[in-house]
């Protein structure tokens, strides 16, 4: 990977769609599910840190707002795009639902559900996404408020945030795995777009329970449900949601993240809207700095402290 601006400015210049055939059981995926195109430096970092942890993957990052046709033009006040653009594993791609959810359970659901009317469709469409994306190609889905560290070495898993509960913020499995597609099911026949998290986390989680006692943890140690790994709390949670703000605190976190491959944000929790700034030398901007170098020097250190 470039560093140079050279690099970097160039891109303007260029389109951004990359059409790409989608690799079976290989990729990494992530979505930005609103019309927005300057994602924040959070999930440049996301995306980044995935593309240096896996340089060997094709990392796709999907996105709403994001049409075939489109360029961003040398005046155009975009960063995020050439930036990610610039990274040659990283494949930029417009989203469009139908065909996302075409041939699953989802699609009949979709064509009729009003978006208007739902409390929280950014999420909930993003929870379908993701979904059909594993079913139909195999691989990888994170949010794009986790920073990679180093490979997941599971192929078919679920991350637990805590004991007896999965999260919906990062799984894998390969190409049409039985149990997305009895996640799918049950995400039509019990939705409730009133509830948060009910085709989420809490989807997973309940889907799951059917087939296996959910395990309670007490050592660093993963689980298992039947050819399913249950990943330890540790491994992407090591700091629980309700202490978010330690992220963006300034301390020492040696050996905090000794057992993790990747580290969740918490980004839903993030009212405030707290950022990377530089010099600030908080957790988060040295996680940038290590794992996400371009975001750090391109975006974060480019960005105005107020």
């Amino acid at each position: 990977m470039k560093h140079s601006w050279t690099l970097y400015r160039s891109l303007y210049n260029q389109p951004t769609v990359k059409v790409a055939n989608i690799e079976s059981n290989h990729g990494i995926f992530f979505a930005e599910t609103t019309e927005n195109l300057e994602v924040s430096s959070l999930v440049v970092c996301a995306i980044e840190s995935a593309s240096r942890t896996y340089p060997n993957r094709s990392i796709y990052f999907f996105m709403k707002g994001l049409t075939e046709d489109m360029t961003i033009t040398k005046s155009s006040f975009y960063k995020a795009i050439p930036l990610l653009s610039s990274i040659k594993n990283v494949k930029i791609l417009p989203l469009n639902f139908e065909n996302v959810f075409k041939d699953t359970p989802l699609l009949p659901w979709y064509q009729k559900v009003n978006p208007v009317k739902e409390s929280y469709w950014t999420h909930i469409s993003s929870d379908g996404f993701r979904l059909a994306m594993i079913w139909k190609h195999g691989g990888i889905y994170m949010d794009t408020d986790i920073i990679s560290m180093r490979p997941i070495q599971e192929v078919d898993f679920l991350a637990a945030p805590r004991s007896q509960n999965c999260s919906n913020g990062i799984f894998g499995f390969q190409r049409h795995y039985q149990y997305l597609w009895e996640c799918m099911e049950d995400f039509v026949k019990n939705y409730n777009g009133a509830i948060w998290g009910q085709q989420g986390p809490r989807l997973l989680t309940r889907v799951l329970a059917r087939q296996c006692e959910l395990p309670v943890f007490k050592h660093v140690e993963d689980a298992t449900c039947g050819n399913i790994s249950i990943l330890h709390p540790q491994r992407f949670y090591p700091i629980p949601y309700l202490a978010w703000r330690r992220y963006f605190e300034v301390w020492d976190p040696r050996g905090t993240f000794n057992n993790s491959y990747a580290l969740h944000l918490w980004n839903f929790m993030n009212k405030d809207m707290k950022k990377v700034t530089a010099g600030s030398n908080t957790v988060a901007e040295n996680l940038f700095i290590k794992y996400c170098p371009l975001t750090y020097e391109f975006i974060v250190k480019a960005t105005p402290r107020k």
